[in-house]
């Protein structure tokens, strides 16, 4: 198992450095790069969304998933307020990005393969469930730490954006049990694989304009590391442990939270001007230092 965890985070390093390589080399300039967000955001990553919520439904996994779905909600809450401790020194640009960083974790691109190594289909259902609420608070509060606007007609705006859209399409999906034609299954597959290179390969062109040494500098960027991927999962595990939570329902949980830093950060801080360096670092270093720390925490849960 800890094999399996330890390719798929040496295959998305992998993809970064070739987005290094692709900026260095001039094939990725900046309109490239933002025509790749655009692509991303609208298209492949709402095709993987759909796609993941081909299930059956049945009774018992719909209890889980309520179940799930209230402990995502409370788990993003904790996050939330657990960035807010940790960072209140850092200034607003940095903050903003180390919260991001805190609160929204890669679950698409490494969750649902180790999730699915683990516990099988089943396993990947629930994880789908997780990510709704991943989402919603991803494109309004992830959004408003970047843009600063915390009106309710901008929210409103924001929330008004494919990938949740599509979240909404897939939840009804399986609640209806639609079954989507072959062809068109095969499709969205396709384009929705296409998501974990693209978003790294524009962390990679990020990180380009970044020297490699300057990655690694920083205390505070190994203090979110450490908030990241030992204090959080922990302090997620503990607590639902308290709450008597569903053993499988407990471990993915916790496995969600010790995931490194959503990949999609990079893409946030392009398309909303934020801290792009603290953006790639956060990014690199997660993914990079989550080879050791998630099988260690896998291991005491």
């Amino acid at each position: 198992m800890n094999i399996n965890v330890i390719n798929q985070i040496i295959i998305l390093t992998i993809m970064m450095l070739v987005g290094v390589g692709l900026r260095k080399t001039k094939i990725v300039t900046d309109e490239v790069e933002k025509g790749l967000s655009s692509i991303l955001m609208n298209l492949t990553l709402p095709c993987m969304i759909i796609y993941s919520f081909n299930f059956s439904f049945s009774i018992n996994m719909l209890k889980k998933a309520v179940l799930i779905l209230f402990y995502s909600i409370g788990i993003h809450i904790f996050l939330i307020i657990l960035s807010k401790i940790a960072y209140f020194k850092l200034k607003d640009s940095k903050k903003s990005v180390f919260t991001f960083a805190t609160v929204f974790s890669n679950c698409g691109f490494v969750g649902f393969p180790i999730v699915q190594g683990v516990f099988g289909n089943i396993g990947v259902f629930y994880t789908s469930v997780f990510t709704i609420p991943f989402n919603i608070f991803m494109w309004s509060y992830g959004v408003m730490l970047f843009t600063g606007e915390r009106n309710l007609k901008s929210i409103k705006k924001n929330l008004m954006n494919p990938p949740l859209m599509c979240t909404l399409l897939g939840v009804a999906i399986f609640l209806f049990s639609i079954k989507l034609p072959v062809p068109v299954l095969n499709t969205l597959r396709s384009i929705g694989n296409m998501t974990t290179p693209i978003a790294m390969f524009i962390v990679g062109s990020m990180l380009a304009n970044v020297k490699l040494k300057e990655v690694f500098k920083g205390g505070d960027i190994y203090y979110l590391n450490f908030v990241k991927l030992i204090a959080a999962p922990m302090l997620v595990y503990f607590i639902l442990l308290i709450l008597g939570c569903n053993r499988t329902l407990l471990y993915i949980c916790v496995i969600m939270v010790a995931m490194p830093t959503a990949s999609l950060i990079g893409v946030f801080a392009e398309r909303y001007n934020g801290d792009r360096v603290s953006a790639s670092k956060s990014a690199f270093l997660t993914t990079v230092l989550s080879v050791i720390t998630i099988p260690v925490i896998m291991s005491i849960v």
